[in-house]
C-alpha cells in the first residue's frame, strides 16, 4: 500500500499588506507558485510565492546542518614554508585573535560564521518539522521570528569570499592547500542560498496561524491599521497599541525614534571609519621586519601583483560599501527631515541596496582572521591582525544596525506632509 503523495503548492489567497518600503496599505491578489507581487508605489517586493513545499525546505535545512557540522569538524586550509606546516580550521581564526588580545573581534567572527548559522538552521528546521502538526504550538512563531532576525548575521556566503581572498594573498608567501572544510563551506553556501531564495516565509506564518484569514481582511486599509514588521500581518483591531495577534511582537505604526537612533549609529560609524582606514588592519613580519598594511594598502598590493578582479572586490567591499552606507543613509535622513519629495522611488531602492550590501564588508575581517591563524612561522614570517581591523568591524556592525533602525516609510510620510503643507500655503496665498 502506497502513501498518498503530498499536496501540491496551491495559489495563495488575497490579503491586505502594508508595504515595508513606503507604508502603502494595499490588497495583494491571489498569486500562483513561482510568482511575486510588488508594491504599487515603490520597488519593494510584498510577497514571493515559492513553488517548493515546506517539507522540501526542511530537507534543505537538514542537509545544511549536516554540512555545517562537517565544516566545523574539518580543517579548512594548510600552509607550509621552511619545512614548517600549519593547519587551520573554522575556530583557528578566533583563537588567534584571542591570543592577539582581540577577543571582541574573535567573538564577532565566531558568532557570524558558526553560532548564528547554527541557531538559525536549528530554529528553522524545528519550525518546519512541527509546522505539519494539526495545531502547531504557539511558541513556534517566536522561534521562527528569532530565526528570521538572525538571517542578516549568518554570513557563510561572505566567509567564502574571505577564504578566497586569503587563499590568493597567501599564494605568494607560502605553499597552501585546501582541505575538506573548504569544500564543505562551498556546499553549505549553495544550500543556504537555495534555502533563502526558495523559502516562502509568508506560507510558514500562515501555516503556524490557522486563525489568520487573509481573505477575510478588508480590501482597503482602514485608518490606523498597522502591518507587523516581523510577520507582515495587518492588524485592524489593535492598530494603535498592543502586540501582533500572530507573532506577539509589539506593534508600532513606525519604528520608534528611527531618525535619532539612525543618526547616532551613523555618527559613531563615521568616527570609527577614520581609524579603520588610518591604522593597519594587519602586519606582515618577515625576517624581523614588520610591514603594516591598511585596507587601501592591501588593495594596492593586489594591484601590484596584477590581481585586478580581487583588488576590485576588496576595494568595493571594504572601502566603497562602508562609504556608500554612510553617505546613502545620511542622504535619506536629511531628505526625510527636510520633507523632500523628489526621487522617492530611487531613495527606497537605495535603502534596499544599503541594507543588502552591508554584511559584505566583513570579507576583509574574515581574511585577516584566517591569515593570522595560518601564517605564524616565528621569525620566518608571521601575519598579525592590527587595531584597524577592530575599528573596521565596528563600522560594519554599526552601519548594519543603522540600516535596520532606519524606517524608509518615514521618507514617504515626510514627503506627503510637505506636499500637504505646500498645498495649504498655496491656498492661503491665493486667498
Amino acid at each position: 500500500m502506497t502513501s498518498p503523495s503530498p499536496a501540491p503548492v496551491r495559489a495563495t489567497l488575497p490579503q491586505l499588506r502594508e508595504c515595508p518600503g513606503c507604508g502603502l496599505l494595499q490588497q495583494v491578489p491571489a498569486l500562483e507558485p513561482g510568482t511575486s507581487a510588488y508594491c504599487a508605489r515603490c520597488p519593494t517586493i510584498l510577497r514571493r510565492v515559492s513553488a517548493h513545499r515546506l517539507d522540501h525546505m526542511a530537507a534543505l535545512a537538514i542537509a545544511a546542518l549536516v554540512v555545517l557540522a562537517v565544516m566545523c569538524s574539518s580543517s579548512l586550509m594548510s600552509v607550509e614554508t621552511a619545512g614548517i606546516r600549519h593547519v587551520a580550521d573554522l575556530f583557528s581564526g578566533p583563537e588567534e585573535l584571542v591570543r592577539q588580545s582581540m577577543a571582541p573581534l574573535a567573538l564577532v567572527v565566531l558568532f557570524v560564521t558558526v553560532l548564528a548559522p547554527l541557531a538559525r538552521l536549528a530554529g528553522m528546521l524545528y519550525v518546519l518539522i512541527r509546522a505539519h502538526e494539526r495545531h502547531p504550538p504557539r511558541h513556534l512563531r517566536r522561534v521562527f521570528a528569532v530565526a528570521e532576525r538572525l538571517r542578516p548575521w549568518s554570513m557563510i556566503e561572505v566567509f567564502v569570499l574571505g577564504v578566497f581572498v586569503a587563499y590568493v594573498k597567501l599564494g605568494d608567501l607560502v605553499t597552501i592547500g585546501l582541505r575538506t572544510g573548504v569544500y564543505a563551506l562551498l556546499v553549505l553556501t549553495i544550500l543556504l542560498v537555495w534555502l533563502d531564495s526558495a523559502l516562502d516565509r509568508e506560507a510558514v506564518w500562515e501555516r503556524l496561524d490557522h486563525d489568520d484569514r487573509p481573505d477575510a481582511l478588508p480590501r482597503a486599509g482602514p485608518a490606523g491599521a498597522v502591518g507587523c514588521e516581523t510577520c507582515g500581518l495587518v492588524s485592524v483591531a489593535q492598530a494603535e497599541h498592543g502586540d501582533c495577534p500572530r507573532c506577539d511582537r509589539a506593534l508600532h505604526p513606525r519604528r520608534r525614534d528611527s531618525i535619532q537612533r539612525t543618526w547616532a549609529l551613523i555618527i559613531a560609524a563615521a568616527v570609527l571609519y577614520v581609524p579603520a582606514n588610518y591604522f593597519p588592519v594587519l602586519s606582515v613580519v618577515q625576517l624581523g621586519a614588520s610591514q603594516p598594511s591598511t585596507i587601501l594598502g592591501g588593495v594596492e598590493e593586489l594591484i601590484h601583483t596584477r590581481e585586478y578582479p580581487l583588488a576590485a572586490l576588496v576595494f568595493f567591499a571594504s572601502i566603497a560599501v562602508p562609504m556608500l552606507k554612510l553617505v546613502g543613509l545620511s542622504i535619506m535622513l536629511i531628505a526625510t527631515q527636510t520633507g523632500r519629495s523628489g526621487w522617492l522611488r530611487d531613495r527606497t531602492r537605495l535603502y534596499h541596496v544599503v541594507r543588502f550590501i552591508g554584511r559584505w564588508s566583513m570579507i576583509d575581517i574574515f581574511m585577516e582572521s584566517l591569515l593570522g591563524a595560518l601564517v605564524t612561522f616565528g621569525a620566518v614570517i608571521t601575519i598579525q591582525p592590527g587595531v584597524g581591523a577592530l575599528a573596521f568591524c565596528a563600522v560594519v556592525i554599526l552601519t548594519m544596525f543603522a540600516a535596520e533602525t532606519f524606517d524608509p516609510r518615514l521618507m514617504w510620510d515626510a514627503a506627503a506632509t510637505g506636499a500637504s503643507a505646500r498645498t495649504v500655503a498655496a491656498g492661503a496665498i491665493g486667498d
